[in-house]
C-alpha cells in the first residue's frame, strides 16, 4: 500500500472459525473456556464496576463468539456509549475505504486547501503522516478546562463551526514525519479530506458511513456527529453500543473482511498496527496509524478514548474486549491497566 511502513513481524490475524456464524444479525453465544479462572474473572469484573467511577459496559468476544457482557445502571446491549477518541479508529476505517476506492493516496501530500499556498512548508505533509500523528503541526491535546487546549477550543470554542479548518490553520513546529504528537485536530483534517474526496458532507457522509462500513457489519446503533461545515467530527463523536464496537473490532481482527466481503483494502489492518516512529520520552504507549498498540500485550492493538473507552484486539487470543464508562482522569492509568489485565485472564485459551 502506497505510503505504508513495512509491517515487519506482525502476529497473524485469525480467521473466523469454521461453523461460527458472523454476528451481522445476532452474536453467536459461547461459553467461558475452562482455562479461565472464573473466581478471578468475577473478582476482576466486580472491581471494574466499583473502582472506576462509572463503568457502563464490558463485552468480551473470543473465537467470534460473545462470551461475556456486563452493563452498568441504565445501560444494556442496545445503549449507545460515548466513543470519544475511539472514533479515530472508525476514521481509519473510512480512510481505508476511500483509499480502496482509488480516491486517495496516503503517500501524496495531503489535499488541504490551507496548505496550497506556494512555499507553505505544511504542503509537504502527507495523509500517511496525518494518520500516524506525525504531521508536525502545533496542537495542544489537553482536556482540562482552564488550561491552554486546542482540543477544547476546536470543538467548543472558536473552531467549532469548522473543526478541520481550525486544525489545518495551526503552524508547523516540527518537520513532517519527525515528531509524534497525538492530536484530535489531525483526525478532523483527515475527515474533511474524506468529505472532499467523496463529495459528501453532513448526513450525506453519514449515509456513506452506514452503507460502506456500518451496515455490512450489522452495526445499527452508531450516531456520528458533524460540525456546521458538514465534517464528521471523527476525533471524538460517534455514539455506538458496546456490542457494535465489538463488531467493529472483529472486522479488524478478521483483516478487514466480513462474511466473505472485503470491507477494507488488503493491508489496511496491518498498516493500522505497524508502529509509528516516536521520539524518546513519549509516555502514552506505542502507536500505529490511528490505533494504539500493546495495551492487551505484545501484538495487540486498540481503539482508546477519553474517560476510559477501549476496544482491544488480541490476535494471538482471537479476542475482542470492549469497555465503556466515565472514569476520571486521575484513574486513567488504572482503568487502562484493568483492561489489559482482563485480556490476560483469557491468555490460556485454545481454539
Amino acid at each position: 500500500m502506497s505510503g505504508q511502513a513495512r509491517a515487519g513481524a506482525l502476529p497473524p490475524l485469525p480467521s473466523q472459525p469454521a461453523g461460527v456464524p458472523w454476528p451481522t444479525t445476532d452474536w453467536p453465544q459461547g461459553e467461558l473456556p475452562g482455562s479461565v479462572d472464573r473466581e478471578r474473572l468475577e473478582a476482576h469484573l466486580e472491581r471494574g464496576f466499583q473502582d472506576f467511577d462509572e463503568t457502563h459496559a464490558v463485552v468480551v468476544v473470543q473465537g467470534g463468539r460473545l462470551l461475556l457482557e456486563r452493563y452498568g445502571p441504565e445501560h444494556g446491549p442496545e445503549a449507545t456509549c460515548m466513543s470519544w477518541s475511539k472514533a479515530k479508529s472508525l476514521t481509519h476505517a473510512l480512510a481505508g475505504i476511500v483509499v480502496g476506492d482509488g480516491r486517495l493516496d496516503i503517500s501524496d501530500p495531503a489535499p488541504v486547501a490551507e496548505w496550497r499556498i506556494p512555499g507553505d512548508p505544511r504542503g509537504a505533509i502527507t495523509t500517511d503522516q496525518l494518520l500516524r500523528m506525525s504531521s508536525g503541526l502545533k496542537f495542544d491535546e489537553v482536556y482540562e478546562v482552564g488550561k491552554p487546549s486546542d482540543t477544547i477550543e476546536m470543538m467548543w470554542g472558536s473552531g467549532k463551526d469548522s473543526v478541520a479548518h481550525y486544525a489545518a490553520d495551526q503552524p508547523l513546529i516540527h518537520p513532517p514525519g519527525t515528531f509524534f504528537s497525538y492530536s484530535s485536530g489531525t483526525t478532523n483534517i483527515i475527515c474533511r479530506i474524506l468529505a472532499d474526496m467523496t463529495g459528501l458532507r453532513g448526513e450525506a457522509f453519514g449515509d456513506f458511513m452506514r452503507e460502506r462500513l456500518f451496515q455490512p457489519l450489522g452495526m445499527k446503533t452508531p450516531i456520528p456527529r458533524f460540525d456546521p461545515a458538514g465534517t464528521f467530527i471523527g476525533s471524538s463523536f460517534c455514539f455506538t453500543s458496546a456490542r457494535d464496537f465489538a463488531r467493529f473490532g472483529l472486522l479488524y481482527l478478521r483483516d478487514g473482511v466480513w462474511d466473505g466481503q472485503r470491507v477494507l483494502p488488503p493491508g489496511w489492518v496491518d498498516y493500522a498496527r505497524t508502529p509509528t516512529f516516536q521520539q524518546p520520552g513519549v509516555t502514552d504507549g506505542r502507536y500505529g496509524a490511528h490505533w494504539w498498540l500493546d495495551l492487551g500485550g505484545p501484538g495487540s492493538f486498540s481503539a482508546n478514548g477519553h474517560e476510559g473507552q477501549f476496544t482491544v484486539l488480541a490476535p494471538d487470543l482471537d479476542l475482542v474486549v470492549v469497555r465503556h464508562g466515565r472514569t476520571s482522569n486521575d484513574k486513567k492509568d488504572a482503568v487502562k491497566a484493568w483492561v489489559g489485565d482482563l485480556v490476560s485472564l483469557f491468555g490460556c485459551w485454545q481454539p
